[in-house]
């Protein structure tokens, strides 16, 4: 598998520190942790790839967090939907539930259930409460969740099942292995 080279890593990991750095001051304790989770999710899962020592996936967070961000913005810079409280046009769909959504799936995908469930918790009270906040409507929540869920899902392979090809003298076949 291509490596990604060390300056696009380290881009990536610059996108996800200037996005928590652009917190609102004025947002309340609902906000302030939805902000929060947006971010700690998907730093989450990179900081797993680190502590685990894993390059495969940690190439695999890179691309899907670049597919979630890319595709999340370029959707809000095309529809330009009002958000519900009337404060910009930049609704659909909600960029918080779609790295939330990236985190948790890519957490579950890559090292299991154990951990994936509660980040699915944590990302779904991130949506949850962007609607509470009067940012978005559910529409906005269901598709940012989608594209978070969506790339993670395409670009990360679950680390427990691996399938490889064999060739013998006594035919060629798939292997399976699992981890339990």
């Amino acid at each position: 598998m291509a490596r990604i080279p060390a300056l696009l890593k380290w881009s990536l990991t610059s996108v996800l520190i200037s996005l928590h750095c652009s917190v609102p001051l004025h947002a309340s304790s609902t906000e302030n942790t939805a902000n929060l989770l947006r971010i700690a999710l998907p730093v989450s899962g990179w900081a797993m790839t680190r502590y685990y020592a894993d390059q495969d996936g940690e190439t695999q967070f890179y691309k899907s967090f670049a597919a979630t961000v890319l595709s999340s913005y370029a959707l809000k810079n095309t529809i330009h939907k009002s958000r519900p409280d009337g404060s910009d046009n930049d609704a659909f769909p909600s960029g918080h539930s779609a790295m939330a959504f990236q985190g948790a799936t890519f957490i579950q995908r890559r090292y299991g259930n154990e951990l994936g469930i509660p980040a699915y918790v944590l990302a779904a009270w991130t949506a949850q409460s962007r609607v509470n906040s009067d940012k978005h409507d559910y529409s906005d929540i269901l598709a940012g969740a989608l594209i978070g869920f969506a790339s993670s899902y395409y670009f990360t392979e679950n680390s427990d099942l691996h399938v490889m090809p064999f060739v013998s003298q006594q035919g060629t076949g798939l292997a399976l292995n699992y981890r339990w």
